[in-house]
C-alpha cells in the first residue's frame, strides 16, 4: 500500500445542502485526511478547462453550467491508496448503481447532482490537485 492524495470536490448541490461535514467525515471515518480545501466558486473559464477532457460529450455545456451553478469545496485527500479509497467512498457515478452507504447511493438527486467529484487514477489526481492548489496550500501531518 503506499500513500498518495487525490482530489474530492463536494459539488454545489453538496454545498447548499449542507453536506460538506458529513462527507468529510466519511472521508476522515476511513483513514483520508484533508490536507488543503478552498470552498470557491467556479468560473465558466475555470469549469470548461477542468472538464475539457469531456468536451466533445453532450452533456459537457450541462456540467460546465451546474459546476458553476453555486460553491463548491475543493479538498485535497491524504491516505494509504487514496484515489481508490475515495472512489470506493463516493460509489458510482450513476447513484442507482452505487453501492449501499456510499455518498452517492446515500445523497445524490441524479448523476449530475451526485454531489461529489474524485480523480480516477493517481496520474489525474496530480493533475488536479495543480489545478486547484499551489504546493503552499497543502499541509502534511
Amino acid at each position: 500500500m503506499s500513500t498518495e492524495r487525490t482530489l474530492s470536490i463536494i459539488k454545489p448541490d453538496g454545498v447548499t445542502r449542507s453536506l460538506i461535514g458529513t462527507v468529510i467525515e466519511r472521508f476522515e471515518s476511513q483513514s483520508l485526511k484533508v490536507v488543503a480545501a478552498k470552498l470557491q466558486q467556479l468560473t465558466t473559464e475555470q469549469a470548461q478547462e477542468f472538464y475539457g477532457v469531456h468536451k466533445e460529450r453532450p452533456f459537457y455545456n450541462d456540467l460546465v453550467k451546474y459546476m458553476t451553478s453555486g460553491p463548491v469545496l475543493t479538498m485535497v485527500l491524504e491516505g494509504e491508496n487514496a484515489v481508490l479509497q475515495n472512489r470506493t467512498i463516493m460509489g458510482a457515478t450513476n447513484p442507482a448503481e452505487a453501492a449501499e452507504g456510499t455518498i452517492r447511493r446515500d445523497f445524490a438527486e441524479s448523476i449530475e447532482a451526485n454531489v461529489v467529484h474524485g480523480s480516477d487514477s493517481a496520474e489525474n489526481a496530480a493533475i488536479e490537485i495543480d489545478f486547484f492548489f499551489n504546493s503552499s496550500e497543502i499541509v502534511s501531518y
